[in-house]
């Protein structure tokens, strides 16, 4: 991969994680104000505790995302960033513009997927 192309990718991943920090940030807060105002009544509480299950959830699949995204940023300098982590070979442009932080070629992401394990 040559040094342009390369560093296009390092300026998406780090603004994605400038996102996803951002969006983790945001979404702890919000999950923690739900606490603020304690629910009167069991309609309310049900309802503020379903919120803050779906602020948690969120929060935890974007700390996955970033994970990835930190994991890609630190294997751009080498030969591994644009390499499948699986059969080691070069990832497909159009792949890799559309999710820079993947590890996997497609067919190693679909393999994975069919294991039931999905680590993007």
């Amino acid at each position: 991969m040559d040094k342009r192309r390369r560093e296009r990718y390092r300026k998406k991943l780090e603004q994605k994680q400038r996102e996803l920090q951002a969006l983790v940030l945001c979404t702890g807060e919000a999950g923690r104000a739900t606490d603020i105002d304690f629910p009167k009544d069991s309609a309310e509480r049900a309802a503020n505790s379903y919120t803050k299950e779906l602020l948690f959830r969120q929060s935890d699949a974007e700390r996955a995302q970033l994970q990835l995204v930190q994991q890609a940023l630190s294997r751009i300098a080498s030969v591994d960033f644009g390499r499948c982590q699986s059969c080691d070979e070069v990832i497909n442009k159009k792949r890799l513009d559309a999710v820079p932080w993947t590890s996997f070629c497609r067919d190693c992401q679909e393999a994975e997927e069919h294991r039931g394990f999905d680590p993007q």
